[in-house]
């Protein structure tokens, strides 16, 4: 867009909708950046449904634990929330009503409520949140959707980017994570980046991605999508009262 485009979505009390994703390994078949790939492909498909604009994606977050696998580019989690910070003080002071943050990362997801800390006018959500979203990934994947590498976030990225060969290694499920252990590392909590790469070779997390496939990608994104729009437009309304 141009900023005289911008200036008359603005007065029209338009709002915007900004990816945050990561740049990181996401296994043996996931592309590196899948996070913000993620977001950034759901966050336009809602904008053209709920009449949003969509700021460019915050691609470089905190990814520590992945860092012994090549690609992966982490930024400190004080370096992120004050890039976050500014750049929502930014679309606040231009007057976009609502900011919707669009997250596709868990572990950017304390830095980011430490962030809105004091800012109003800002939502938060993980493309992930929604129910209709989370019913197909149940279906299809199960205990399989795992905690990294998930084979719905490949799947989108299938349907978005482009399908990747399957390595035989991507073809043999990984180990099964216990209850436990997720609930211990939710938010991407992990090890060290040395012994993370130890526990995980593959760089998948209990995430079974070959059972991706575009199809599903393509739902997945028209589901979480049409979330997103519908959430957002509850937020525009709210901010325009």
């Amino acid at each position: 867009m141009t900023w005289p485009e911008v200036e008359a979505h603005l007065a029209r009390a338009g709002g915007v909708i900004l990816p945050v994703g990561s740049t990181e390994q996401h296994g043996p078949m996931g592309l590196i950046g899948t996070d913000a790939l993620c977001a950034t492909v759901i966050a336009e498909r809602a904008a053209e449904l709920c009449g949003a604009v969509v700021a460019p994606t915050l691609a470089l977050t905190p990814a520590p634990f992945n860092t012994a696998f090549p690609g992966t580019i982490s930024i400190s989690e004080p370096l992120f929330q004050a890039l976050l910070g500014e750049v929502l003080d930014a679309l606040l002071g231009q007057g976009f009503a609502p900011v919707y943050v669009l997250n596709g990362h868990g572990a950017n997801l304390e830095p980011i409520g430490r962030a809105l800390a004091g800012r109003s006018g800002v939502t938060v959500r993980s493309w992930w949140d929604f129910e209709p979203v989370n019913v197909l990934r149940r279906a299809w994947y199960g205990d399989w959707e795992g905690m990294h590498a998930t084979p719905s976030e490949v799947a989108i990225t299938m349907a978005a980017h482009r399908q990747p060969q399957i390595p035989d290694i991507a073809r043999t499920p990984p180990r099964k994570l216990s209850p436990d252990y997720i609930a211990a590392h939710a938010g991407d909590r992990h090890g060290p980046p040395d012994q993370h790469r130890r526990d995980f070779p593959d760089g998948r997390v209990g995430s079974h991605s070959a059972l991706a496939t575009p199809a599903q990608g393509a739902r997945l994104i028209g589901a979480a999508a049409h979330a997103v729009a519908a959430d957002y437009a509850t937020m525009a309304r709210s901010a325009s009262g």
